[in-house]
């Protein structure tokens, strides 16, 4: 009996430090953001993109929702006008 009131604040000691480790390690890493596609993220993306919508006649859609040879067109005009 003694001998067991010796050992329990050890095996406390011992279980009380080994769950944080335990419940630690079992930690998921956050999923990776799904693949998006491209879409004006700030005020002068959309600024840009309504401004290629102007010029290229075209109705306002979201970019996502366009077709891949338009979100295409509008990236590589997005390219030739970023540094007017």
């Amino acid at each position: 009996m003694r001998s067991t009131l010796r050992i329990f604040p050890r095996l406390l000691l011992a279980a009380a430090l080994a769950v944080p480790l335990a419940t630690t390690g079992c930690q998921q890493a956050p999923a990776p953001a799904p693949a998006s596609t491209p879409a004006p993220a700030s005020t002068s993306d959309d600024a840009a993109y309504r401004q290629w919508e102007r010029d290229t006649k075209r109705e306002h859609r979201e970019l996502a929702q366009r077709a891949e040879d338009e979100k295409r067109q509008y990236n590589d005009w997005r390219r030739e006008h970023e540094h007017h």
